[in-house]
């Protein structure tokens, strides 16, 4: 039986921290929305010719309906300070991209997070007090 109304709850809002974490999230929602396209190749605009054909129409409509729910969606996983920094954008793309080139880093930034991940990895034991539930929970999170 297939769920028609299937409505995922919303990914926790993106504080600056988990980065990551929040993306892989982000994009599961809006897939599961069929907004992820819209957000990660844009939204190209086109003019419609004078007298469009009613599929010309439709398919307009749904484009800029998708793309402003896209929007939304990104506005309203994020809290207000992380927000200010998006509101100038007017599509999900930029908006997107603008939260990757400021939290996501650049490829030097990148390296320098694998090397300390690798470094930590590496000098990580588990302690004598510590559940194998515990040091497993520790070292997902590194290797993840």
């Amino acid at each position: 039986m297939a769920l028609t109304n299937f409505s995922p709850p919303p990914p926790s809002k993106f504080t600056g921290e988990n980065y990551t974490q929040w993306t892989v999230m982000m994009k599961a929602y809006l897939r599961a929305f069929d907004l992820w396209e819209v957000t990660e190749k844009g939204f190209e605009s086109f003019s419609l010719p004078t007298n469009p054909t009613v599929a010309q129409s439709k398919h307009h409509s749904e484009q800029v309906f998708n793309q402003y729910k896209a929007l939304t969606c990104i506005h309203s996983s994020v809290i207000e300070t992380i927000f200010n920094r998006i509101m100038a954008c007017d599509t999900a793309k930029e908006a997107w991209d603008r939260l990757k080139e400021d939290f996501g880093g650049s490829s030097k930034t990148k390296t320098m997070q694998l090397l300390n991940l690798r470094r930590e990895f590496e000098f990580l034991r588990m302690k004598d007090t510590e559940t194998v539930k515990d040091y497993s929970d520790k070292l997902l999170k590194v290797v993840n």
